[in-house]
């Protein structure tokens, strides 16, 4: 008791307070999607776009109003002279931040703000759509300073850098875009290993840096080699992280792609003894891996199937025993039992 009132009788009244004011939220949501709904279907102008901004603000998730707002833009585009169209493109992006901000991880905002910059494009002279994109790599980048995971800015980034090569190049060095890009890339990997986005971003980037540059056989390799050397050091590091693994299996599948036929490799067709030699010194790396680290199954899991590969390509016999390869396989039993099916599957094929 408090005040002669029980506590229970208080948090009941708090919580009809509480429930009220919710119905008439809902109440308030409801006239205004029907108001929306009824304008779309007979006005499309500035009105009928604030009315839609305005449930957007509430629900940013739905989606057809979305497809609304693309109806109204285009009508009002297609009836305004070019300075109003830049104006309302301007406007729309600015309303759209907030939005963005609140909701980093709503696809419909970011969809629709690329739809957005890419009626820039197509509506506006090149220098001044070019003000818009780069105005969004700077955007994006601090969207990424607060959480430089996000998978939809990463991927708007990479919209981003293409549309900047895209339009015209006369005043734009796309070379010097795609290694500012790929520095990027590296600075937000020594933030955080764990940023699978970006490394992600870099297998996609070395290709378009080799060719821009004109890379000839030699540099492909030294490429090849900087990038293995980054990814050792970084799983030595973390051995843990999944996202490193995923990187590491990028440049074995370009060190293993066949001579003629397979995956178009970024770096350059390596020769057999090559391929050999290098997975031979692979497979040792990840070895020492297991001195420190016995219980990482990224670990297993690699010295399992990359063991039996290099049996197979290059006919060595005996070069792993077999006691190794079931003991490998014993530990990944142990280490992650929940895919006990698919282990049970991988000792039928080695036929162990």
């Amino acid at each position: 008791m408090q005040h002669g009132v029980p506590r229970s009788t208080k948090k009941r009244l708090r919580s009809e307070a509480a429930r009220l004011k919710e119905l008439h939220a809902i109440e308030e949501y409801n006239e205004l999607e029907a108001r929306v709904q009824a304008a779309v279907t007979s006005t499309l102008d500035r009105t009928t776009l604030s009315l839609t901004s305005k449930l957007l603000k509430l629900n940013p998730e739905y989606y057809t109003v979305w497809n609304h707002r693309r109806r109204i833009l285009e009508k009002l585009f297609h009836d305004a002279e070019l300075p109003a169209i830049e104006e309302l493109l301007g406007a729309d992006l600015q309303f759209l931040l907030p939005l963005l901000i609140q909701y980093p991880k709503c696809y419909w905002i970011w969809n629709f703000r690329l739809w957005i910059l890419e009626r820039c494009t197509g509506l506006l002279a090149p220098s001044a759509a070019r003000m818009f994109w780069e105005q969004e790599l700077d955007l994006v980048g601090k969207m990424l300073r607060r959480d430089s995971r996000n998978f939809h800015g990463w991927a708007c980034r990479r919209t981003v850098i293409e549309a900047l090569r895209s339009l015209d190049g006369k005043d734009l060095n796309t070379s010097s875009l795609t290694n500012t890009e790929f520095s990027y890339t590296t600075t937000m990997i020594k933030g955080n290993l764990s940023n699978f986005s970006a490394w992600h971003q870099r297998s996609k980037l070395i290709p378009v840096l080799l060719d821009e540059g004109g890379a000839r056989d030699e540099e492909r390799r030294q490429m090849f080699d900087t990038e293995l050397a980054l990814i050792r050091s970084a799983l030595f590091t973390d051995p843990y992280d999944q996202s490193l693994w995923f990187y590491h299996e990028f440049l074995m599948l370009n060190l293993l792609s066949a001579e003629t036929t397979g995956p178009v490799t970024p770096f350059v067709r390596f020769s057999s003894q090559f391929k050999e030699d290098y997975l031979k010194a692979e497979l040792a790396q990840v070895m020492e891996l297991l001195e420190d680290t016995d219980d990482c199954k990224w670990i297993y899991q690699f010295l399992l199937h990359y063991s039996v590969r290099y049996v197979a390509l290059f006919e060595r016999d005996n070069v792993f025993e077999t006691n190794d390869l079931r003991a490998w396989l014993d530990r990944l039993r142990k280490l992650d039992p929940l895919r006990k099916g698919r282990w049970d599957d991988l000792e039928k094929t080695l036929k162990l």
